[in-house]
């Protein structure tokens, strides 16, 4: 019977994780956190803050992929140390809303700004979308190698891109800086506590997606070293763009430009000259590219995990004789993320389920605190840093669950009413086991 290949190295490990993180989010975030912390040295501690509890959160799953090195990741991680129903509920929200809906919102944001340079109308955006899904969905369906190569490439090509774009801004910005007016990066007033942890939560949102190389173990080369030494890594390289970035921005453009604009980006990168729309459009086409090919590979591995163990459809455990990939998962994640693309439905089911995803990180911190309490588990990652690290990146998630809740009640109890529609699918399922 054929089985996954293990063909993943650390160079393709970190480049799936920095290529999933470094996303659109980067070119439209820091204005919403700018609004809410005003100062430069305040947006800077933002970003250290949201990076460090990024890190935190990947130091924990570095600890549970050295624990559990299988295809699956955090599904496998809530199946061994909880139960398998909240396993299942992740891959339920998985599939139907969080991984599909962001594939599809992804896919639509890469089609917009291709009609930045060719004109389409909103089927044209929503076809070309599908194309693209679909495009991605087969070179990953052809293999884990050639999947993971087009992520090293695209990954390797966008860091030479942000690279480039901050260089520049900082080589030819000189005269935009100095026409700055001097109490430019100076607020009126502190930013308030409360607004501190909204933009930390936000700058989060932007580190979004380091979790989703665990779900590749099966396919990764020694994953209980491979996987963790990614994580680091990759987070790593990830707070540091986004510093320079940020820092790029302020070095053009006053705080209450950054905070009012809805493509920082390309204000700042217009010290280039008229090609800057050009320029941004390419480098947001090539973040897209590059996150949109990272979240398709790994999404069917858990969908595979899952029917191996019987939650789910026993096709999706299929593997292909020659390609060795899980080939018939790959497709329906194709098929269901274009649907959400063709009916736009993606933004309602994503926007409303995401914040339970938090809900699953503070559970996996707090299993770190389980697993102490079992003979058989030796620590790893976080030896010295338990229990510090986890109980952190607890709160961090906590609280990010509960500022949406709160911002957004009425869709975050439909989300969660969502999710625990699993719970009777996952007891009928389980019973045919």
């Amino acid at each position: 019977m054929p089985t996954l290949r293990r063909s993943m190295g650390l160079p393709h490990a970190t480049a799936m994780v920095v290529g999933i993180i470094l996303g659109a989010s980067i070119f439209v975030q820091p204005s919403e956190i700018t609004r809410l912390v005003p100062t430069f040295r305040g947006l800077m501690l933002v970003w250290l803050a949201a990076g460090a509890l990024t890190f935190c959160g990947a130091m924990v799953c570095a600890e549970l992929s050295s624990a559990f090195p299988q295809t699956g990741g955090v599904y496998v991680f809530l199946k061994r140390i909880f139960s398998p129903a909240l396993g299942f509920l992740w891959g339920w929200a998985m599939f139907w809303s969080m991984h599909s809906g962001i594939i599809a919102a992804i896919a639509v944001i890469l089609a917009r700004y291709v009609a930045y340079f060719v004109p389409l109308g909103e089927p044209g955006i929503r076809a070309l979308a599908i194309g693209v899904i679909l495009l991605l969905s087969a070179v990953n369906y052809l293999g884990v190698k050639p999947g993971s190569a087009v992520q090293l490439i695209l990954t390797g090509a966008k860091l030479a891109a942000i690279l480039s774009v901050v260089l520049l801004i900082f080589w030819f910005g000189g005269p935009a800086h100095r026409a700055l007016p001097q109490d430019s990066t100076v607020a009126a007033a502190p930013a308030s506590l409360s607004a501190f942890g909204l933009a930390i939560a936000a700058g989060l949102f932007a580190f979004g997606g380091w979790h989703m190389v665990t779900y590749t173990a099966g396919e990764t080369r020694n994953p209980e070293r491979t996987i963790p030494r990614a994580l680091l890594f990759g987070t790593l390289l990830v707070t540091a763009c986004y510093i320079l970035l940020n820092a790029a921005y302020l070095y053009v453009l006053p705080l209450s430009n950054v905070a009012h604009s809805t493509r920082v980006a390309a204000d700042a990168i217009r010290v280039l000259g008229a090609a800057a729309g050009n320029a941004v459009a390419a480098l947001v086409i090539l973040s897209a590219l590059g996150a949109l090919n990272g979240i398709i590979l790994a999404g069917p591995r858990v969908y595979y995990a899952m029917a191996q163990d019987g939650l789910a459809f026993r096709w999706m455990a299929a593997v292909h004789s020659r390609r060795q990939t899980p080939y018939l998962a790959i497709v329906a994640q194709s098929l269901w993320s274009s649907v959400l693309v063709a009916t736009n439905s993606y933004r309602e089911l994503f926007t409303r389920v995401v914040y339970t995803e938090w809900l699953f990180f503070a559970l996996l911190a707090a299993g770190l605190f389980i697993l102490r309490r079992r003979r058989e588990y030796h620590p790893v990652f976080l030896a010295r840093g338990y229990p510090v690290v986890p109980a952190l990146f607890i709160v961090a998630s906590l609280g990010i669950a509960i500022n949406q809740a709160v911002a957004n009640p009425r869709g975050s109890a439909i989300g969660l009413g969502l999710l625990l529609a699993g719970l009777p699918v996952y007891f009928l399922w389980s019973r045919q086991i």
